[in-house]
C-alpha cells in the first residue's frame, strides 16, 4: 500500500495544481468575492487530494476521500474571519478619497498602506490631522474586538542619513501607538518598528517616488482565525 500511496503523490500534485488553475477561473468569471473564492479553491483542490488518497487505500473510499478532502480544503482556503472581513469594509468606507489603501494580504492580515500627504510632514513624526481621521475609525474597530492584534510599520525615503531616518521612522509608528493607546486600545496588542528608508516602494530618485517611500503601513490580524 505504500508503494502505491508514493507512486500516487506526483498525481496529486499536478491534479492539484489543475484544480487550483480551474477554479480560480470559474470563480473569476461567476463574479465571486475575494472570499468566496479561496473558499471554492480550498474546497477543490481538497477534493482532488482526498479522491486520490482514498482511491490509494481502496476504491471505495475514493468518494468519501474526496468528501472529507472538500470540506477541509474549504476552511483552509478560507482563513480569513468574518470580523476580518467587517473590519476591511469598514476601513475601505472610511478611507474612501483619502489615498490610503486597504488590502487583504497573501497571509491574511488587513493592511493599510497610509502615504505621506496624509500621514506626516517631511522630517516629522506629528500625526496630521487626516490621519487621525483614520485611526480613529481604526481604534474604534479594534475596541470592539479586543482579540485583533495591531503592527505599525514606519518608513522614510533615502533622503537624510540612516542616522536620522531609522529613528524618525520608528518614532512615527510610536506615534500611532500612542494615539490608539490615547483612545482607549491597549499599547500591549501593538508592535512597532521602523524600516527607515530600507524598504521603498519607489523611486528615491523623483520627489513623487520619495513622497509614497514616506509612508506608514498598519497590519491587523485576528490570531483565531478562523471564526
Amino acid at each position: 500500500m505504500n508503494t502505491l500511496m508514493n507512486s500516487s503523490l506526483p498525481r496529486l500534485s499536478l491534479l492539484a495544481m489543475l484544480a487550483a488553475t480551474m477554479v480560480t477561473a470559474g470563480c473569476a468569471d461567476m463574479g465571486m468575492t475575494e472570499t468566496q473564492q479561496r473558499t471554492a479553491m480550498g474546497a477543490g483542490i481538497g477534493a482532488v487530494a482526498g479522491g486520490l488518497l482514498g482511491n490509494a487505500t481502496g476504491g471505495q473510499n475514493t468518494v468519501r476521500g474526496a468528501a472529507i478532502g472538500a470540506a477541509a480544503g474549504g476552511i483552509i482556503g478560507n482563513v480569513w474571519s468574518r470580523r476580518m472581513e467587517a473590519q476591511k469594509q469598514a476601513m475601505e468606507q472610511a478611507t474612501q478619497g483619502t489615498g490610503v489603501d486597504v488590502v487583504r494580504t497573501a497571509d491574511n492580515q488587513l493592511k493599510l498602506n497610509i502615504p505621506n500627504d496624509i500621514s506626516f510632514a517631511t522630517g516629522s513624526a506629528a500625526i496630521k490631522p487626516e490621519l487621525r481621521q483614520v485611526l480613529d475609525q481604526f481604534g474604534n474597530g479594534l475596541k470592539e474586538n479586543p482579540g485583533l492584534m495591531v503592527r505599525v510599520v514606519g518608513h522614510t525615503d533615502s533622503s537624510g542619513s540612516d542616522a536620522v531616518n531609522n529613528p524618525l521612522s520608528v518614532n512615527r509608528a510610536d506615534s500611532v501607538r500612542n494615539y490608539l493607546s490615547d483612545r482607549g486600545v491597549a499599547s500591549s496588542r501593538i508592535e512597532t518598528a521602523g524600516r527607515g528608508s530600507r524598504e521603498p516602494v519607489a523611486s528615491n530618485d523623483t520627489a513623487e517616488g520619495r513622497a509614497k517611500n514616506r509612508r506608514v503601513e498598519i497590519f491587523m490580524r485576528d490570531p483565531g482565525q478562523p471564526s
